[in-house]
């Protein structure tokens, strides 16, 4: 085989196999820090089903590696971090689009029960539930041109009990009640003065910055660090609810989820057109 052959030959055994699904994230490991890169621009990385997995498979792997700290991105210079939650996978009306094994709130769970702590390297637009998994992560560290939005109600969803626990427990109530009514961006600048964020740093500096705050975790004593997480996690969550009242928050979610405007938020996001909302 000519040199040409042989470079065609390449070119076609580098190509994914018919059905073969391409990795939309990738994985690093180097030094106890492992770095989990969101890779699937051309859907805004997207938290698809398939997404979430790789990312939850990573955090496994990473577990049993026993890594001290995890570094959670998306490719350098990214315009959207993530887009949020996939809506071509939500449920038409009639079921509970965010139920506990929804891929969002799987996904959630395994950033806050994973051992050590979780980076947030956040470039670009963070939207939607995206939002929500950044401020599950332990320390948030965004470029100027970084933006947070929440918006559910753009779509007729319903947030449920546990993303709302995230959010107030990360936002000033006053302000998670601005985004999620108006479901409008806020800048870093905002997010930062508010303590949604740990640190702006531009986008030539950030990557060397959150390594820095990676190593300086990694010297330290891992199940001290461990156990202080999880004591953090238990004490935030540690929200008194009656049998009652859960089960009035879940009926009212219920008269959103099985409405006309639920599944009109779905449609129009799908058909690529502005919904039209009735209040029914």
């Amino acid at each position: 085989m000519n040199l040409s052959g042989m470079n065609i030959f390449a070119a076609i055994m580098a190509q994914p196999l018919s059905g073969e699904q391409m990795s939309l994230v990738k994985k690093e490991l180097v030094d106890s820090i492992g770095t989990i890169v969101l890779d699937n621009p051309a859907k805004r990385n997207v938290l698809s089903d398939a997404m979430i997995h790789e990312i939850t498979d990573s955090l496994s792997g990473f577990k049993q590696q026993q890594v001290r700290a995890v570094v959670l991105r998306a490719t350098k210079g990214a315009k959207t971090w993530s887009s949020g939650h996939d809506v071509n996978e939500l449920p038409d009306r009639g079921r509970d689009p965010l139920s506990w094994n929804d891929p969002l709130r799987v996904l959630v769970r395994a950033i806050q029960d994973f051992p050590a702590p979780i980076i947030a390297l956040l470039e670009g637009g963070v939207w939607g539930g995206a939002c929500e998994a950044a401020l599950a992560c332990d320390i948030l560290v965004a470029t100027p041109e970084t933006t947070f939005a929440i918006t559910p109600a753009k779509l007729g969803i319903p947030y449920n009990l546990g993303g709302l626990l995230t959010l107030i427990n990360a936002i000033p109530l006053p302000i998670v009640k601005e985004m999620l009514f108006t479901a409008q961006p806020i800048p870093a600048s905002q997010a930062y003065n508010l303590g949604m964020i740990n640190y702006v740093k531009p986008a030539d500096e950030i990557e060397d910055f959150v390594m820095g705050i990676a190593r300086n975790i990694v010297q330290n004593a891992p199940l001290s660090v461990t156990v202080m997480k999880e004591q953090l996690r238990l004490l935030s969550a540690a929200h008194a609810m009656s049998p009652n009242v859960f089960e009035r928050v879940q009926g009212m979610r219920r008269i959103v989820y099985d409405s006309d405007d639920y599944q009109e938020g779905i449609d129009s996001f799908k058909q690529k057109r502005k919904p039209v909302y009735q209040g029914k």
